[in-house]
């Protein structure tokens, strides 16, 4: 597990940022003040920037050894001298032991962002298969999120498509429920799923207790690779009960063969047998650019792959890139016992140690010469060249769209950042402003933003909703200008979707704001609204169209698409919230749990408002003094007498 850090020692080893900056030592003399009270203990460095940036995140077994290895800059590729010639500050954080600072330095760089680290860019959560364990008849389900008290896991699996897919399997070959404990006891005949043999019906009593257990006990096992045996066994049950003329029982029994041989069967190309918990981990590298393909192996099946791209500078080694990928991957699941890699990793009997801190148990990392775990990884190192190399003509693609953009709208070199603005409201409620963003790489989604639009606005007014958009997305960074620092997220192009009404208000706002070195482009279909024939509005020349086959011409139309489809979920999302907000939700004192008792009762916010005081004292779970607050919120008037 990752050291807590309030029984670690923190300690800055500079002062807060001071009034004139140019009295701050800025490089070497920086990291020289530093060592002064550097300690020797294993811990965690961080190198800060002016302004407080993070830049850099690193540990160590010897802090102070290890940074004074910056201070030889001759020595340093050039990655390095601009991040210490950028350095104005120093953090450490001292740990116990040098594994403890590998979880923590993870833990901290996925949590920060560094740009002179590699970073594993990965903001999903993976999917689990959960079986209930504290209901007479347990429920097998998906989650996501945080493990819930009382459930069994097993995963993770790589997509919501791998995690459906074996749902429906053990479904076919369990008859496990899926449906939640409330239409578990509100059902009165079975349901579709046992119509088509996937449940066995507990909700009607038509499976008993013993027998549902059994169930759940095979698929227990199954799962945790615990009987290999389980197919033949079934096939022995099958003609038994055909042998004493069952005949339905038999074909009940045949359905669960077929559902169990098919994921026994399954599609996947890798299915080690040797193996039964372990993830393949393969990097492979093109024009400094690396991909890492990993395998989910659980319970000897396969439970999907996934390919990841990891940012780093282009000079650095792919077992380099393979160990930072590691150890910030499982920062937050829990490692198998195997990890297989094909390249060996020069800290690996750390990383190691690190890893077994998080799991509670062994875990090896192997890298394999030979045998089928040589060969899994071979196809695994297949796979992520394959998805290497389409992106590298993805990113190509999008290379020559950028030129073309910037050969449009007269920018001199292809544009790193778009920002495509849209908003959606019904009748001035429920108003949002949305911010898509996308560069060299696409869309970049972590980037994105929504604005809940906090003025009033009046139906039909977009302008005063796209001024207090940007209002807000300029502030800070024109604060950081003022100080002679370019923030990393300024946009070159600025993409609205409107024609020259829209446009003129835009650029009003922009001026008053300060920013003139944005260009800002309005996109309109137009009187005939002919998608294909839209007209371009910018400050360089007077309102165009593009050949309706013009490749930029479908890109811009997909960066207006996507910020009006960011706008209407985001709309909706807020719109739904709202819908099932409660008025109970304003009371003081009153949380979920009291919320919850007051609607059991009396069914509803209404029947709660029209309850007398001595009907609310009655409730499950309200005191005297919540039950007056309660009554006291619903009638103002009301003195307490």
């Amino acid at each position: 597990m990752i050291p807590d850090e309030k029984t670690i020692t923190t300690i800055p080893t500079s002062p807060a940022l001071p009034s004139h900056e140019s009295a701050t030592p800025v490089g070497v003399a920086a990291i020289h003040k530093a060592l002064q009270t550097m300690p020797l203990s294993p811990g965690v460095y961080r190198m800060l920037g002016r302004k407080g940036e993070v830049l850099y995140v690193g540990k160590a077994l010897a802090l102070k050894k290890r940074v004074t290895s910056y201070t030889q800059v001759h020595r340093l590729p050039e990655r390095l001298r601009r991040m210490v010639s950028e350095t104005a500050y120093m953090e450490i954080v001292t740990t116990h032991t040098e594994a403890e600072a590998l979880l923590l330095e993870a833990n901290y760089i996925k949590r920060m962002q560094p740009r002179y680290n590699i970073l594993l860019r990965d903001d999903k959560s993976y999917p689990w298969i959960i079986l209930t364990d504290r209901h007479e008849f347990p429920q097998i389900a998906k989650h996501r999120g945080k493990p819930v008290k009382g459930a069994s896991y097993w995963g993770p699996f790589a997509s919501a498509w791998s995690v459906n897919q074996t749902l429906n399997l053990l479904q076919k070959a369990f008859l496990l429920r899926s449906c939640t404990d409330s239409v578990l006891q509100s059902r009165t005949r079975p349901c579709l799923l046992h119509q088509i043999h996937r449940c066995s019906a507990p909700c009607v009593d038509l499976i008993s207790q013993e027998d549902y257990g059994a169930l759940v006990q095979q698929a227990r096992d199954f799962l945790s690779g615990k009987n290999p045996r389980m197919h033949e066994e079934l096939v022995r049950q099958m003609e038994e009960a055909a042998g004493a003329l069952q005949f339905e029982r038999a074909a009940a029994i045949r359905d669960r063969i077929r559902g169990l041989s098919a994921m026994q069967q399954d599609a996947s190309v890798i299915n080690p047998t040797t193996m039964s918990d372990a993830d393949i981990v393969a990097i492979w590298q093109i024009a400094g650019q690396s991909c890492i393909e990993v395998f989910f192996i659980r319970g000897g099946r396969n439970n999907g792959n996934r390919a990841f791209f990891p940012s780093h500078a282009r000079d650095e080694g792919a077992a380099d890139v393979l160990a930072a990928f590691l150890a910030q991957f499982y920062d937050d699941k829990p490692p198998p016992g195997q990890i297989l890699v094909n390249h060996a990793i020069s800290d690996n009997e750390l990383l190691g140690r690190a890893l077994e801190l998080r799991r509670g148990k062994r875990v090896e990392i192997i890298h394999p010469q030979r045998g089928e775990k040589r060969a899994v990884l071979e196809h695994a190192e297949l796979n992520a060249r394959e998805a290497l190399e389409r992106k590298l003509a993805e990113s190509a693609g999008q290379a020559r769209l950028l030129r073309g953009v910037a050969d449009l709208f007269g920018l001199a070199n292809p544009p790193g950042r778009i920002e495509t603005y849209d908003n959606s409201h019904i009748m001035g409620s429920h108003a949002y402003g949305v911010m898509v963003v996308a560069g060299p790489e696409g869309f970049e989604k972590r980037a994105y933003r929504k604005f809940a639009i906090k003025g009033p606005v009046t139906p039909g007014d977009d302008f005063g909703m796209m001024r207090e958009v940007l209002e807000r997305r300029f502030s800070r960074a024109l604060r950081d200008r003022e100080e002679g620092i370019r923030p990393d997220d300024w946009p070159d192009i600025l993409l609205i979707d409107g024609g020259a009404g829209q446009y003129t208000a835009v650029r009003a706002v922009l001026d008053e704001l300060g920013v003139t070195d944005v260009t800002l482009v309005g996109i309109a279909k137009g009187i005939d609204r002919d998608a294909g024939r839209e007209w371009f509005h910018t400050a360089t020349r007077p309102p165009f169209q593009l050949p309706p086959r013009d490749p930029v011409l479908y890109y811009l139309q997909r960066l207006r698409d996507e910020a009006h489809r960011f706008a209407i979920t985001t709309h909706r999302a807020g719109r739904s919230k709202t819908l099932v907000k409660s008025e109970l939700d304003d009371i003081p004192g009153v949380g979920p749990a009291r919320k919850r008792a007051l609607l059991n009762r009396f069914g509803s916010a209404r029947g709660v408002r029209q309850a007398g005081l001595g009907e609310l004292e009655s409730a499950p779970g309200i005191s005297r003094d919540t039950a007056r607050t309660i009554y006291g919120f619903f009638h103002p008037d009301w003195t307490g007498e």
